[in-house]
């Protein structure tokens, strides 16, 4: 009885002095609306399509980021390029482009498997929303990279963006 005593005075002292060592350490808190997170270089967020350097779409319609997406979340309807008015570099681009951001998994398959590099996914992590349509990207969307959002508070803490 009494080495039970005394093994478990042992674990107490041994749980306060983590607790001490903890409460003197600096904490590793971001304000997170006014400062952002940097996110490391690998990270998968937000979708995107690219565009080349002559402003078309680099996206020719391939499906291949479709084909090799574990949950089938994203549809690509891929259509005839005009000559006289090209939409991507290809004899094909993708007339539509929609991924599905509730069942996507961020795998990063989709960016990999894409000849061309037209889908990416990038550091963008502030996916939120309240409707659920709101997660049905298309091409619209995934074309326009947005700028970071900012944000600054009032004086009973409300956020307000800029």
């Amino acid at each position: 009885m009494l080495q039970t005593a005394i093994q478990g005075a042992k674990n107490l002292l041994i749980g306060l002095g983590v607790t001490f060592k903890n409460m003197i350490s600096k904490p590793v808190t971001f304000q997170y609306p006014d400062v952002k997170r940097t996110m490391p270089q690998r990270f998968r967020g937000r979708h995107f399509l690219n565009r080349d350097e002559n402003g078309l779409e680099r996206c020719v319609g391939c499906s291949l980021c479709s084909i090799n997406c574990p949950v089938g979340c994203i549809h690509v309807v891929a259509a005839e390029n005009d000559p006289r008015n090209p939409v991507s570099p290809g004899e094909r681009y993708a007339a539509v482009y929609e991924i599905n951001l509730l069942r996507c998994i961020y795998c990063g398959y989709c960016e990999e498997a894409c000849p061309v590099d037209a889908v990416v996914l990038r550091e963008h992590y502030e996916l939120a929303d309240y409707d659920r349509d709101k997660y049905i990207a298309t091409k619209s969307d995934l074309l326009v990279y947005p700028e970071p959002n900012r944000f600054r508070h009032d004086i009973l803490g409300n956020t307000i963006k800029i």
